[in-house]
């Protein structure tokens, strides 16, 4: 029944005109009714191997092992694993990919003081 409404969605997307990547990469629009959001993250130093990460990750390379790989951030041991956190617990440009991050999708890479993250986001309450 999944991939049915799946077909669904997809060929309603492609009607409208709307290239796959863009719906991906949108934003959650119930994103101020979180309080609490699980992520994982990988943290390198430049956009550059934060962007080939992404690539590798959405080619089908599992994201707790290139966490485990690349990520210079020690939650990389734990697949990136960061736990629940809540509002104002993060550095404000990761806070705020995370919580308007859909759950389930991977971030496009995000610049902080640490360096560039890729944050997927596994949970949200």
């Amino acid at each position: 029944m999944k991939k049915f409404f799946t077909a669904i969605i997809f060929t309603f997307f492609i009607m409208m005109g709307v290239n796959m990547s863009d719906a991906k990469n949108s934003t959650d629009a119930n994103a101020a009714n979180y309080t609490q959001v699980r992520a994982a993250h990988i943290l390198v130093d430049t956009k550059s191997q934060a962007s080939g990460l992404k690539n590798r990750i959405e080619g089908g390379e599992d994201f707790a092992k290139m966490a485990k790989q690349f990520s210079k951030c020690p939650s990389g041991q734990r697949g990136g694993d960061l736990g629940y956190f809540g509002r104002g617990q993060m550095v404000p440009e990761f806070e705020t990919a995370a919580f308007n991050l859909p759950k389930g999708e991977i971030s496009e890479p995000v610049q902080t003081d640490f360096g560039w993250h890729i944050i997927k986001v596994t949970d949200k309450k």
